[in-house]
Order: C-alpha cells, then sequence, then structure tokens
C-alpha cells in the first residue's frame, strides 16, 4: 500500500492545484519575436522539488505539473468546458458510468502497446481504498473499477457512487504504463511514460531532465506532431528565489517562469509574453479536530472578526488581489454563482473580543487569553512560496490576534512540509493555503469524510449541511446540481470553517517561447522561437 499522506502542494502563490482542465490561461504580453525552431530545449523555473513524481499519490501542485509532461490522460477538458480527445478518441459518460473507446496505435515510452486493460487497472488501482490514493474521492470515487476490452479498444468505467463531473474526472487522471502501476519506486522517478515526454535524469533540488519521445501523436484533439517549434528537450530547474527566476528569464538563461510577487512589473514592462490564471491566494481553514480551540465555531468566527480581510487582501495581493465568489478559481469552473458575498464574519473587534469571553477565554494579566487553564495558544502556517508579500499577510494576521489576546505562531514552510504538518503531524491550527481546483466535486474529500491517515479530510470538518448539499448534487450532471455545490460552499462559510479572502492572477512569464496553461503548462502547446 501506498503513503496515505498526499504531497500537498500549496503551489507557489496558492495551494494544492488539482484541476481537469487543459485549456488556455489568458495570454499576454507580446508573441516572441522570430521564427518558430526545432531541436530546442525548454528550461522551466519550478520554486520547490517536487519530490515523488507518482501520479497516484501526489496532489503536489509541482510534481503534478512535470507529471503533465510525462503521463496522457483519456480526454483533455479545455478552457470553455468542452472536452477534447485524449488517449481516447470516442466517450460517453453520465453520473455512474462512462465508456471510453481509445485511439489506435497508442504505446508507452519502451514502445510496448498501450491497452484498454492497462488503462482500465489504472483507474481500478486509484478507485480501490486499499491502495491509499489520495485520489479516491478527488477525482475517482471509491469503489470504482473499469473493464477493459483490448479488441474493441473499450474502457468501461463504473463509479463507486454518483459523480456530477464523471467524465471530467476519471478523463483527467494520469495514466500510467501497465508495466508500473503497481511498482511506486518506478512511478515517483517518472517512468512508465504515457504523454508527450520521458524522464532523462533526475538532480534532485536542481533539475529534472526530459526528452521527447518521437512516436507520440495523441495530443488533444487535432494536434499535429508535425508541427513546428516542439522542442525536443524540456528542462524543469529548481530556483527557490523569485527574483532570481525572474532574472534568469529577462537575461534568456529560462524560458519559463512563474512570477507572482513584485518582481512581475518587470516581466510586464519587458512586454514578455504571459499566461494568466486566476488562483485562490489568501484563505483560512480551521482545524477542528478533538481539543483544538479552533473546533469551536464561536472561536474561529471570533478570529476572523479580529481580522481586516481588506488589508490582508492589499497585501498579498501587492494591490492586485479580487474578492473572491467561491472556491472554485480555476476552469472550467462551472458553478459561478457568489456564494461568498454575506456569509463571511465581518471585522469587528469589539465582538470578537466579547464572543470569546463569552466562549471562556478571558485575558490573563499578560493579555493572553486562557480557558481552564489552557492558554489560548494558536499554530498558523502558510506556504512559503509566496515570498514577502505572504510574510506581510501573515504578520498581518498574527498582529491583529496578538491584540485580541492570541499566544499566535506563524510559520512558513514549504511545500512538503506542509503537507507534513496538514496530512501527518496534525500539529496545526490555522492553514493559510488555498485549494486550488476546477470542479466543485474536487473539494469534497478535503472537507468531509475520514480524516488523516484514512482520508484527506485534514481540517476535521464534520457538517451535516455541507454534505447533504454534496449529496444532492452528485447525484446530478454537470451543471445541473450548481444550486447544491453552492449551497455546500455556503455551508462552510456559515460555519467559519473556511474563509477564502483574496484572488490573484498567476502570470507565468515566457522568453522565446508561448503555450497555455491551466493545471501547469500544457507540453502540446509549447512553442519555440529562434
Amino acid at each position: 500500500m501506498r503513503s496515505r499522506t498526499p504531497l500537498l502542494a500549496l503551489l507557489g502563490a496558492t495551494a494544492l492545484a488539482l484541476t481537469s482542465c487543459a485549456g488556455g490561461a489568458a495570454p499576454g504580453g507580446d508573441a516572441p519575436d522570430g521564427v518558430l525552431a526545432d531541436g530546442k530545449t525548454f528550461t522551466s523555473v519550478i520554486s520547490t522539488d517536487p519530490g515523488s513524481l507518482d501520479p497516484f499519490v501526489t496532489v503536489m501542485s509541482v510534481a503534478r505539473s512535470v507529471d503533465r509532461f510525462l503521463y496522457a490522460r483519456l480526454v483533455e477538458v479545455l478552457d470553455d468546458g468542452s472536452v477534447v480527445s485524449g488517449l481516447a478518441e470516442e466517450w460517453d459518460a453520465d453520473t455512474t458510468t462512462a465508456t471510453f473507446t481509445l485511439r489506435d496505435g497508442l504505446t508507452c515510452e519502451d514502445g510496448t502497446p498501450l491497452t484498454a486493460t492497462d488503462v482500465a487497472a489504472n483507474i481500478t488501482h486509484i478507485g480501490d481504498p486499499a491502495n491509499g490514493s489520495p485520489l479516491v474521492g478527488l477525482q475517482v470515487q471509491p469503489g470504482t473499477s473499469a473493464v477493459g476490452d483490448d479488441a474493441a479498444r473499450t474502457v468501461t468505467v463504473t463509479s463507486g457512487r454518483p459523480d456530477s463531473f464523471l467524465l471530467e474526472n476519471v478523463g483527467s487522471i494520469s495514466i500510467v504504463c501497465g508495466t508500473v502501476i503497481d511498482d511506486p519506486d518506478a512511478l515517483a522517478k517518472g517512468e512508465g511514460a504515457t504523454g508527450m515526454f520521458t524522464m532523462t535524469e533526475i538532480v534532485p533540488n536542481s533539475q529534472y531532465t526530459l526528452t521527447r519521445r518521437d512516436d507520440f501523436t495523441w495530443g488533444p484533439g487535432d494536434w499535429d506532431p508535425e508541427q513546428k517549434g516542439l522542442p525536443d528537450t524540456v528542462v524543469f530547474r529548481v530556483i527557490p528565489n523569485e527574483t532570481t527566476a525572474a532574472n534568469l528569464l529577462l537575461s534568456g538563461e529560462v524560458n519559463a517562469a512563474l512570477v507572482i510577487g513584485p518582481d512581475s512589473t518587470r516581466m510586464e514592462e519587458a512586454g514578455l509574453f504571459h499566461t494568466d490564471v486566476q488562483t485562490p491566494g489568501g484563505s483560512f481553514t480551521f482545524n477542528q479536530a478533538e481539543g483544538r480551540p479552533t473546533a469551536d465555531q464561536a472561536v474561529r468566527t471570533a478570529l476572523m472578526q479580529a481580522v481586516d480581510l481588506e488589508q490582508m487582501r492589499q497585501v498579498i495581493g501587492s494591490g492586485k488581489a479580487t474578492v473572491p465568489t467561491g472556491l472554485v478559481t480555476v476552469s472550467p469552473n462551472p458553478c459561478r454563482a457568489d456564494t461568498v458575498d454575506g456569509h463571511l464574519p465581518e471585522l469587528d473587534v469589539d465582538a470578537a473580543a466579547a464572543a470569546l469571553d463569552d466562549a471562556g477565554w478571558t485575558a490573563g494579566s499578560d493579555g493572553v487569553r486562557a480557558k481552564d487553564g489552557e492558554r489560548l495558544a494558536l499554530k498558523m502556517v502558510y506556504a512559503s512560496q509566496l515570498g514577502d508579500a505572504g510574510n506581510a499577510a501573515a504578520e498581518l494576521a498574527q498582529s491583529a490576534w496578538k491584540d485580541l489576546g492570541v499566544d499566535i505562531t506563524v510559520t512558513a514552510v514549504d511545500s512538503p512540509t506542509l503537507s507534513e504538518v496538514l496530512f501527518s503531524t496534525g500539529d496545526w491550527d490555522i492553514s493559510a493555503a488555498p485549494l486550488t481546483v476546477s470542479l466543485p466535486s474536487m473539494l469534497v474529500p478535503f472537507y468531509s469524510g475520514p480524516t488523516p491517515p484514512a482520508g484527506t479530510n485534514f481540517a476535521g470538518i464534520d457538517n451535516p449541511d455541507y454534505t447533504a448539499a454534496v449529496t444532492a448534487a452528485s447525484q446530478k450532471a454537470g451543471n445541473e446540481g450548481c444550486d447544491d455545490w453552492s449551497a455546500a460552499e455556503v455551508a462552510l462559510f456559515e460555519t467559519t470553517s473556511v474563509v477564502p479572502y483574496a484572488n490573484i492572477v498567476r502570470s507565468t512569464f515566457a522568453h522565446k517561447a508561448e503555450f497555455t496553461e491551466n493545471d501547469g503548462i500544457d507540453p502540446t502547446s509549447i512553442r519555440m522561437f529562434e
């Protein structure tokens, strides 16, 4: 069995990036000058080492962005929600069953055929809770199974429970070669590739080198493998410092880098091509495990009443952040109602203090509140990749809570450490790391169900209204369940379980290259220039 602790990443500025969309982010800047060039190396910056590349285990966004280059999907979901072919050339799905007909001539990285039986085994493996994949409930419902017919090239999927977005969810998992399905060591190194590239060299904490497959022809839709400008080699360089990455991009030493802080202004002024994706940048989630002060809604609400979320938004987004309207920000985002407005605590420091008094947390001689001899000591964690803006936002919250009488400790951690804290040690009270998803169903296992190590409900949320709304929504296909999905989000906000306060635009800038992006750069979209 694989480890049940997912490598949760809180990607650069944001968090867990788990999306089904392959469509292009809104491009900006100038198109690169020059002519398309073949045989080039595309060098992209990643801010942290991805760790394990096992697509059955990792939900770490940086790892999934690398996996995007290694493993193909059954279908690709475009920015407008439309579905085009990937490994599959035809498909049909409702909320409980799906059938995919594979393209002819699919192969693994070693040249052996990728069969319908192999694809079905991928899905069944993830759907079996005994295998411990964190994708269970996220993209593949528990108990989901699949059967392959190699002669007909069909894969028939039976969902373990209703899934409003069965096609998008199952269709978007990374498919690996049959030889490595039960080999987590091989998958951790990116082996068993079915996608456009294969892993050539790994130098941990330095760089990952990938080589394009000559036999890869199954790009999205009618993608042409003979078109000019496709790179022969891809290098992911680990560069934690965003200013360093920006300097390397401007000098031409790298071709792509995510730049979200103050350095983004320099990139824009240089007129560099860039893709823009709106992602959650600021959010609070509270640990509701038994014994934690934040298990009490009165405490959670008081903490939020003491914080100026508008000021927080300006700081974390360098003046460019926008007010969230929901928990799903990335396309296709089929349900776009405003579920946030009117459902979050408003700034009222006096009310916050009174609420804590009423809950039995009274201030001592040192100003720190205590209840039954226990000090109100809380720990907040947030993603270090947010840089100076994230540090400043954390300090604002820390100052407000200290004034309220909370003994608050804030800690910036890298992605693997954040995953360890949230999913293993559980020694936290407030997480300032939001989740990035493209479908409302992807949030369900994080906000309900089993807690670690049995599940991924890291905050220990037990909200009957949320569960009821999710259950109702899951019975309805696609956007037919949007009213119920909206009600589910409201249930989280009304109980101050999750508090989103800022969306930011995540810009990936490019030098002598262009591409589309959503859940990482789409490798088939990269075009290199002289």
